[in-house]
């Protein structure tokens, strides 16, 4: 579902392994992803030159006027412009490219900007992605796509209560299991960072429904697991139990296999450093998170501070382990 846009342009500084959806028939969901860093799956905002970011404004518009490009990648290009106007205080343009995208992916453009929305706001705009997205839900009200990517930009700012507000109203817009799933997904970590962990637990257990196998599961496992040792539940026993005897040497195996008593953070730092899909997706980040998470459980809070502080250094702060590493860190 999820594939590489490719090199864009020199222009384009890309967000790691920057991804989207190909697939424009399918439903967004994040939520099933490859366990990652939490980059974002949409390529950052082209670098900007001078005040005004003029020069990237101008690439976008000479890409724009190339015939060849697909209706994705045109799709994908009209939403990075959208989004330059809106920074440059250019409202009506933007709207226009929102528009625009309406007639290039009809019925599919809400989650092509979805997508690219919350990549871009971690450039350091968040108002102009929060202006983009309030203009795109004003052409496809309560969309829930819409509405959990703004949640994630408040996120990002620590403003958890509002993304919490979005994200139930989200949720109860939901049409699709995925959209359901997705909603539940962000839900939880909102709740999480709230230290709302009873409600956390229940939501990833919720989005843990109709996943097809053990790899669509271990995101919400592990954050389930956060949750519970913020609950002081027994997280251990609980994640023991749902592994099974699931094979654990595909990342984030490591992971859980530290988690559940079965390696040491030795073994999993070296996973997160050699491994090809950890070295991928930044696998260093979730691994000094959870790292955090077990220090916790343990009652060692200088450790557990530590392993926090790691995390938001090696974490981009679109990500989520970042997020949930600030707010652990002022629960310590």
């Amino acid at each position: 579902m999820v594939h590489a846009i490719g090199v864009f342009s020199a222009l384009l500084a890309l967000s790691g392994e920057a991804s989207a959806q190909r697939n424009a028939t399918e439903a967004w969901d994040p939520s099933a992803r490859d366990f990652s860093s939490g980059t974002p799956i949409a390529p950052s905002a082209p670098g900007a030159t001078g005040a005004a970011g003029g020069n990237s404004l101008d690439s976008l518009n000479k890409i724009l006027s190339a015939s060849q490009l697909s209706a994705f990648d045109r799709s994908i290009y009209l939403s990075i412009r959208a989004f330059q106007l809106s920074r440059l205080g250019r409202e009506a343009e933007s709207q226009k490219d929102i528009a625009e995208m309406g007639k290039v992916l009809p019925g599919n453009w809400q989650v092509v900007l979805s997508s690219t929305m919350p990549g871009l706001a971690g450039s350091g705009d968040r108002a102009a992605a929060l202006r983009t997205l309030d203009s795109a839900l004003q052409r496809k009200p309560g969309d829930p796509s819409l509405m959990m990517a703004q949640a994630q930009v408040y996120m990002q700012i620590a403003d958890f209560s509002r993304a919490l507000g979005l994200l139930d109203t989200a949720l109860a817009a939901a049409q699709t299991p995925v959209e359901r799933r997705s909603a539940l997904y962000y839900r939880g970590l909102a709740n999480l960072n709230l230290g709302n962990f009873p409600q956390a637990i229940e939501d990833f257990g919720a989005t843990l429904a109709d996943r097809p196998n053990f790899k669509s599961k271990q995101a919400p496992l592990l954050w389930r697991y956060a949750a519970q040792v913020g609950a002081r539940r027994d997280a251990r026993t609980a994640l023991t139990r749902e592994v099974g005897t699931e094979s654990l040497n595909e990342w984030p195996g490591p992971i859980i296999r530290y988690l559940i008593g079965k390696g040491t953070a030795g073994e999993l730092e070296v996973a997160a450093e050699t491994d090809d899909a950890a070295k991928r997706t930044n696998g260093k980040c979730p691994a000094a998170f959870f790292m955090g998470v077990e220090a916790v459980r343990r009652g060692e809070k200088q450790r557990a501070r530590e392993q926090f502080q790691l995390a938001q250094a090696r974490c981009p702060t679109t990500s989520e382990f970042n997020w949930a590493a600030s707010a652990e860190l002022k629960r310590l």
